[in-house]
């Protein structure tokens, strides 16, 4: 089975979306659902695609396990919950209960938008961590590489829970790289429990202005510190329009892929994700 490991939906006339504020977002500020994505999964080769939260809302949650349940390409979601709420395992064992629940594969919230470094490591934080991991779901992170030390320190304070790190971290690439990006990088695959999303770089990049061998030292890094089985490969669609179309960017990040040889580029195309998130495979 071939996975996009990482993509959205989202309906700007519908809900808000801060981040999307912007001026050069404007392409992207549309409705984006799963008949758009369809084709695409078909023209690219892929089976299946985990569709990750985009809003701070428990109302978007509950819609895509609902969209999930009715697509059967969809076989994963990464939702957002309150990590704070202190009813939070109840709100997880509803959300799991309703339908499209047996999708809820991960949780996420948008870390680098949080004023706080240290989010990560507030005590109410890590409480509602405790109820995602109790549950035997994963924890995508969204970081930059500011919080990457309290991502470090969580990721070794639950030794035995699933982490899956977005976009690499999303390092500087336009810039040549963040200071301290690398370094951080290898402590938090040191961990051991944390799988590295080789996605969102092309945006990371100079749009219009970026290819493969660009992305190839940052996607070379990463899997020096992973290893093959600890890379998953996410379109970011519809982010990814960005700066290229479907097909370039997953083009661009299999080259990258292959080029640190055929088992790397297979397992983050498929199995990896399926490990990360203990995805059924039926």
């Amino acid at each position: 089975m071939i996975i996009d490991g990482h993509q959205h939906f989202w309906d700007p006339a519908r809900a808000d979306y801060p981040w999307m504020d912007a001026p050069e977002l404007a392409p992207i500020r549309r409705a984006f659902g799963p008949a758009d994505l369809a084709p695409l999964l078909q023209a690219n080769g892929i089976d299946a695609s985990i569709v990750v939260q985009c809003r701070s809302a428990l109302e978007e949650t509950e819609e895509f396990l609902r969209i999930a349940d009715a697509t059967p390409s969809i076989i994963g979601v990464v939702g957002w919950v309150d990590l704070t709420d202190d009813a939070l395992g109840d709100t997880l064992d509803r959300l799991r209960a309703s339908r499209g629940g047996d999708k809820l594969v991960g949780i996420r919230h948008q870390v680098h938008d949080e004023a706080d470094p240290d989010w990560l490591l507030r005590s109410d934080v890590q409480r509602g961590l405790t109820a995602v991991f109790a549950r035997d779901l994963a924890y995508d992170v969204l970081i930059r590489t500011r919080e990457l030390p309290a991502a470090i320190a969580t990721a070794r304070a639950f030794q035995h829970a699933r982490f899956v790190l977005d976009h690499a971290a999303k390092p500087a690439i336009a810039e040549g790289g963040s200071p301290g990006w690398s370094d951080r990088i290898a402590a938090l695959a040191a961990c051991g429990n944390v799988w590295c999303k080789i996605s969102g770089l092309a945006t990371e990049a100079t749009w219009h202005d970026w290819d493969a061998d660009r992305l190839f030292p940052f996607v070379a890094h990463a899997a020096n510190c992973f290893g093959e089985d600890r890379l998953i490969f996410g379109s970011d669609w519809p982010v990814c329009l960005l700066a290229g179309s479907y097909a370039e960017i997953k083009d661009a990040l299999e080259a990258c892929l292959a080029r640190l040889g055929a088992n790397v580029r297979a397992k983050a195309f498929g199995v990896n994700a399926q490990l990360a998130y203990r995805l059924r495979a039926d």
